[in-house]
């Protein structure tokens, strides 16, 4: 089901920011965990995803981190993910990408103007130091940093509730210059990315556009809405785009 001006082209010439949500990877098998109960995997989200609970229980939340981590080999980019790497090179404006995911299916889709604004599972950061690695296996209280030998400081790369998303500064600057925002698979709940649509909005001339299966919290701030799988309404958006 398409509403509004859905189908119509957007021009190659102008500059987009790009967000993505959970909807964009869970057609990928990726869960979005977060249930109408409060509940991530059976545990309260401040049990795992807040600084609190790391101080509370580090074993437990390593655990819930390891096996997100883990779960990534099982899934693949869809033709969501691709189309978007398509975009970016060949959209002829200033492109970015932003995304509230923690997974990395955009980069293996080749994404590159990407900004991860919660975190990535596949990185850790010591608390020690504050090195920033690349990281694959899995992660314990007596994980030794790399970087300054200390055992104790390693965290999952991810931003819990209570913590500051990253580089929020440099997707205001995106937006404000913005010609096109294209949000995508997000239920606009979680700020501040839920106020993006707002902030694009404070631009005369640009135009908005929401795509998910279903209305959201924040549609109404939009101009055109795309209802439907973004697996199959993302390459039809980007195809009639480029053709222009």
């Amino acid at each position: 089901m398409r509403q509004a001006a859905a189908a119509e082209e957007v021009s190659a010439e102008r500059n987009i920011v790009v967000l993505t949500g959970a909807g964009m990877s869970a057609e990928s098998g990726v869960p979005t965990f977060r249930g109408v109960d409060g509940l991530w995997e059976g545990h309260h989200i401040e049990m795992v995803a807040s600084p609190e609970g790391f101080a509370r229980d580090p074993e437990l939340v390593h655990r819930f981190y390891n096996l997100r981590r883990a779960a990534l080999k099982t899934v693949e980019p869809n033709a969501g993910h691709l189309a978007l790497a398509r975009l970016e090179r060949e959209w002829r404006g200033r492109f970015l990408l932003v995304t509230q995911n923690v997974d990395d299916l955009h980069e293996r889709a080749g994404s590159e103007r990407l900004i991860h604004m919660h975190g990535e599972l596949r990185k850790a950061r010591c608390e020690c130091c504050g090195e920033v690695s690349s990281w694959t296996k899995e992660l314990s209280s007596v994980t030794r940093c790399l970087a300054c030998g200390e055992v104790g400081g390693m965290r999952p790369h991810i931003v819990w509730f209570g913590e500051i998303p990253f580089e929020l500064e440099t997707i205001m600057t995106a937006l404000k210059s913005a010609d096109i925002f294209l949000c995508i698979g997000t239920s606009g709940v979680v700020y501040p990315a839920a106020g993006f649509a707002r902030q694009a909005a404070s631009r005369p001339d640009c135009r908005l556009i929401e795509m998910n299966i279903e209305r959201t919290e924040i549609s109404r701030h939009f101009h055109e809405h795309i209802v439907g799988p973004v697996s199959v309404e993302l390459p039809v958006l980007v195809e009639k785009s480029l053709m222009e």
